[in-house]
């Protein structure tokens, strides 16, 4: 009886485990290309399931382009001190994202520094 429990339960975990890792694929972002880009913060989206940093950058014809990047969760970057507050709009920044394939203005947040040199997520990357 006790074995068969524990094969429930374990059958259990590996489901919920499975669903976990299956929420979506980041297949849609080129992983071997990292961008940087300079611009104002336009807002910080704060919200489940992602957050999503909006940036404004001056494209090469002097036309303002708005760059939607993802990041984690509230949770998981608020584990780590990140706060609505740390991406106040207006601010001047410079960001690294791994850029869609498709070429859209999108990607996955890798990192930010400021002005003042105080850098966000993982800048080395």
């Amino acid at each position: 009886m006790a074995s068969a429990m524990r094969k429930l339960m374990f059958a259990g975990l590996a489901v919920l485990c499975a669903s976990a890792s299956g929420h979506h694929s980041d297949a849609m972002f080129e992983h071997g290309t990292v961008l940087e880009l300079t611009g104002k913060i336009k807002e910080f989206q704060f919200t489940n399931p992602h957050t999503w940093l909006q940036v404004e950058v001056i494209g090469e014809d002097g036309k303002v382009v708005e760059w939607s990047l993802e990041w984690g969760s509230p949770n998981q970057l608020g584990r780590q001190g990140i706060r609505p507050s740390t991406f106040p709009p207006g601010t001047a920044v410079t960001v690294r994202t791994n850029p869609m394939k498709d070429g859209t203005a999108a990607g996955a947040f890798l990192g930010a520094r400021f002005a003042d040199g105080k850098t966000v997520g993982n800048w080395q990357q």
